[in-house]
Parts: structure tokens; C-alpha cells; sequence
């Protein structure tokens, strides 16, 4: 029977394509040991990649829902804030105002005009505010500001009422200014017509904060807080009843505008009641689908252990193998 020898160069290639492919399979298996994966995930799962790559998809959704909900929580919290404060500065100027006895003076009166104009600020400033750049009442307009300056906005109201000397002709104006295509949508309001984008809260589920700079809960509160403000203005020259008559309105409208904003607060509280648990049940979904990915593509520890050590064996063979080849010399195979 013949038998085949391999010379001495073809040997050490022989010898030398072991030795790579061995440390190759213990850097796979190391790896796989301190991961916890398999590297070659195709083999692993016998070529079906169907399950893995529908677990991948749900995994990405997921997260792009669960940033969503991220972003909803942070607006709507914004937003709750600012209901609370708005309501909070035209709930003082009202007490402050129905507080204010018959006897009281034009000094006091006046001080409570001012202060009008002072809540009026803080309330446009709150209505201008912004979450990661996007404004939160300015609707589809998020890079713009919901409402104009309290300046900009007096200063209309003011020379609308201009020639106005009763309660009754101030109010109509006001009313119209307020009101469907008044001054208040062509100064006041510099948001978008259309409201804010829905936030995606998962597969066929979106929520919408359906609140915008020019809804009638805030028109109604502004128009409270510039009925204090320009009731003692010096512009408009009115009488000393118009004016006293104004301040009173003033804080009756208040009223109407504190219980409209508790009910916005309500709706907006839904919502976020809804985001909260939507967010609940992405973070489940999501561990639920970490888990069923790690099972797909987990390494058995002790699997890779045993196959690990055989392979630190066969590669110790190779090396004392390879020792003993290197010894060999015509000399002692002559002998």
C-alpha cells in the first residue's frame, strides 16, 4: 500500500494554516463567551433569519415609538405647566380685582391696571414658550411664537377703542377684536392655522395636543387681562365710572377664563394620563423583545466553554507537534 508524505514546504503551509484557523475559532469563541452571542448568526439559526429580522423590525419601531412618547411627555408636561401658570396670574389679578372695595380709591384701581398689563406680559411670554426649539401653542408653526408682544397687542386694542366712552362700546369692540377674523388673528396670534403634528404612540395609536395660542380658552383669559390693563390707560381718556366700570368686567371675565383653563387643564391631564401609559407599555415591549432577540442570537455558555477548551487543547497539540517537527534532521532519521 503506498502512502503519501508531504515535503517539508508544504508541511510548514500545512502547520501554519492550522495554527491561523485554530486561533481563529478561540478569538470566535472568546468573543462569544464575554457577549453572550453568537457571531455567526446565520449558521446558528440554520439559515432562517425570518423570526430574528421580524424581532429587529418590532425592536426599531419600538424605539422610534418610544422616542415619540419621550417627546409627548416632555410637550405635554411643558404644557401643563403653562395652563397652570396662566391660570394661576389671571386667577390672582381676578381675586385682586373682586377684592377691591367701592372705597378703595383711583390709587388702588390704577395699581390693579397696572397689574393687568404686567399679567398680560407674563401671559404672552408663557404662550411663546418653547420645548428643544419647537414653540408649544404656535400649532403646525413650531418655529415660530404663538402670540405678538403684550405691546403689540395692546397698542392694537387701544386704537380700536379709540372714541369709545362707555362699558358697553368698549366690550363690543373687544368682543369683535377677540372674535372670528378680529384684530386678534391679524396681530395677535403669529402661529400656524393648522395644530401641532400627532405624536405616535405605537402601531395605529397617536395622540394630539390639540392646543394652540389661539384657541378661545386663551382669548378669553388675554381678553380679561387687556380689559384691566387699558381700563386706567391715559390714551383712551375715559371717564372715571368707564373706567371703574372696565376693572369690574375685567375680574368677572376672569372668572370664565380661570373655569375655561381648568377644563383645558383636564383635557390636557387625559392626554397625558394616556402618553404615561402608553410609555409603560412600549418599555414592556420593549423587554419582551430584548429578551426574544437575546434567545435567538445567545451563545450557551457552557457549549462554548467546552468547545473553547478543546480548542486551546488541539492548539497546544499543534504547538508541541510543530516543536517536534522542527527538531527532526537527516542525522537522527539516519540513525
Amino acid at each position: 500500500m503506498s502512502s503519501i508524505s508531504l515535503g517539508d514546504m508544504a508541511q510548514s503551509v500545512y502547520l501554519r494554516r492550522q495554527n491561523t484557523e485554530l486561533k481563529t475559532e478561540m478569538s470566535r469563541l472568546t468573543s462569544e463567551l464575554s457577549s453572550g452571542q453568537v457571531q455567526d448568526v446565520i449558521k446558528h439559526l440554520g439559515g432562517d433569519l425570518n423570526y430574528l429580522t421580524d424581532v429587529e423590525r418590532s425592536l426599531h419601531l419600538n424605539s422610534v415609538f418610544a422616542t415619540s412618547a419621550t417627546e409627548a411627555v416632555g410637550f405635554s408636561g411643558a404644557m401643563q405647566a403653562s395652563l397652570e401658570k396662566v391660570q394661576h396670574s389671571i386667577s390672582d389679578l381676578g381675586g385682586n380685582i373682586l377684592s377691591l372695595g367701592a372705597n378703595s380709591g383711583e390709587y388702588a384701581a390704577s395699581h390693579l391696571s397696572e397689574k393687568g398689563r404686567n399679567v398680560i406680559e407674563g401671559l404672552v411670554a408663557t404662550l411663546n414658550t418653547s420645548v428643544a426649539g419647537r414653540a408649544l401653542f404656535s400649532g403646525s408653526a413650531t418655529d415660530s411664537a404663538a402670540l405678538a408682544s403684550a405691546d403689540d397687542i395692546l397698542a392694537d386694542l387701544r386704537s380700536a377703542l379709540a372714541g369709545q366712552t362707555t362699558l358697553a362700546g368698549v366690550e363690543a369692540v373687544m368682543d369683535g377684536w377677540f372674535g372670528a377674523s378680529g384684530g386678534f388673528e391679524a396681530v395677535g396670534y403669529t402661529g400656524g392655522l393648522s395644530d401641532m403634528s400627532a405624536f405616535h404612540l405605537g402601531d395605529g395609536e397617536r395622540i394630539d395636543l390639540k392646543i394652540k395660542g389661539d384657541d378661545e380658552v386663551f382669548r378669553a383669559t388675554l381678553k380679561s387681562a387687556a380689559m384691566a390693563a387699558l381700563s386706567y390707560d391715559p390714551a383712551l381718556a375715559l371717564s372715571n365710572g368707564t373706567r371703574a366700570e372696565m376693572l369690574g368686567r375685567a375680574g368677572e371675565l376672569s372668572l370664565g377664563a380661570v373655569d375655561s383653563l381648568t377644563t383645558a387643564r383636564a383635557t390636557l391631564g387625559y392626554a397625558e394620563a394616556r402618553i404615561e401609559e402608553a410609555s409603560v407599555r412600549l418599555t414592556a415591549q420593549n423587554t419582551s423583545l430584548e429578551i426574544a432577540r437575546s434567545e435567538l442570537i445567545s451563545a450557551d455558555p457552557y457549549d462554548t466553554i467546552v468547545k473553547l477548551e478543546e480548542t486551546q487543547f488541539r492548539l497546544e497539540s499543534l504547538y508541541t507537534a510543530t516543536v517536534k517537527l522542527s527538531q527532526l534532521s537527516l542525522v537522527g532519521f539516519l540513525r
